[in-house]
């Protein structure tokens, strides 16, 4: 068992207020990039970049509004909880050479699982709200759940056994070892076919997992009002949008991680804090030109699809590429 003095301790609480901190902060900056850019390809102006941040301390001051109909401890823990649950995994995900805040006390398989809070809390606050709108929104995100779920986890599992074939000594879930092991060097031809497919399901699944056009049926403005954020307001909402804003930050990171983890800091020669300011550059790098794919590309291209059109397109095209990707590298692993 492994103990853990209380100067350890210390560090790690304020290593996670540094690092919720400035997920909180890149989520929201990401997030203004992220409207720049799509109004710019709609050939509009958009708002400044710093408009989230507005958007943030204006709710923060406005009233929290609690409907007649609602339940009230449900309607008021339900943004906390998706917040708190999308913070939890930043303190799990290397960033650069640096490793995990809580390295070796979890890994992918507990991420994924940390994934399904903040919905399960828009599913809980809808219902808890007493909203009809709400009602229909939070069915809808049910069904989501469900749908992108087989395709996460396959991409997840493909990785993973890929990696227990080659180093069967390590623990192939931990992102740090993953981090430090792509998969691209791992695979042979059919392999490497098969990488590319888990990485295109990977990217399809990010924007459901964030409720983004076109797989957002359970908020659809159009439709639902606002569907399962119809009825908060104050307070509660800006937690709610600082939860999705760092859970953007979480989904890119993790396809990072899963596969682009390299660093160029020693393609430059460059070593020490030099090395670690390179390398944490480059990464954000990384996660701005993949947001730009993952979220702001597709949310331009496509038109919102209906919820069962989005419960298809998860259950069988997506799902059967991440299958095939995962039946490539095995049989890759077997012809070598």
């Amino acid at each position: 068992m492994t103990f853990i003095s209380p100067l350890g301790i210390l560090g790690k609480i304020a290593g996670a207020i540094i690092i919720a901190f400035l997920g909180v902060i890149l989520g929201l900056f990401y997030r203004g990039l992220d409207r720049k850019l799509a109004a710019r390809m709609q050939a509009r102006v958009g708002p400044p970049i710093r408009q989230p941040f507005r958007d943030f301390l204006k709710l923060m001051i406005k009233e929290n509004i609690v409907p007649e109909n609602a339940v009230p401890w449900i309607f008021n823990g339900a943004p906390i909880m998706s917040l708190v649950a999308t913070i939890t995994i930043l303190f799990y995900l290397p960033v650069g050479n640096i490793s995990p805040l809580l390295s070796g006390y979890g890994d992918i398989v507990l991420i994924v699982y940390l994934l399904t809070l903040p919905a399960i809390g828009m599913v809980v606050g809808g219902f808890a709200s007493g909203s009809p709108y709400a009602n229909v929104g939070a069915q809808r995100e049910m069904v989501m759940m469900m749908s992108y779920e087989l395709p996460l986890v396959t991409t997840v599992i493909a990785i993973g056994w890929k990696l227990s074939q080659v180093y069967p000594e390590l623990n192939v879930f931990s992102l740090a070892v993953i981090n430090a092991h792509p998969i691209w060097g791992l695979v042979g031809p059919l392999g490497f076919v098969g990488a590319i497919l888990l990485l295109i399901t990977l990217v399809i699944v990010t924007p459901g997992e964030l409720s983004k056009i076109p797989f957002d049926a359970p908020e659809a403005e159009t439709e639902l009002a606002g569907g399962l954020l119809v009825e908060y307001s104050g307070r509660n909402l800006a937690l709610f949008s600082l939860a999705d804003a760092t859970k953007t930050i979480v989904m890119v990171s993790l396809t990072i991680v899963l596969f682009f983890p390299y660093n160029i800091a020693y393609l430059l020669g460059l070593s020490g804090i030099f090395a670690l300011i390179v390398d944490t550059l480059f990464f954000l790098v990384k996660l701005f030109l993949i947001m730009f794919v993952e979220v702001t590309f597709i949310r331009v291209a496509a038109a919102r699809l209906k919820v069962d059109q989005v419960s298809y397109a998860y259950w069988v095209p997506l799902s059967l590429t991440g299958l095939l990707g995962l039946a490539l590298i095995v049989l890759d692993t077997i012809i070598v």
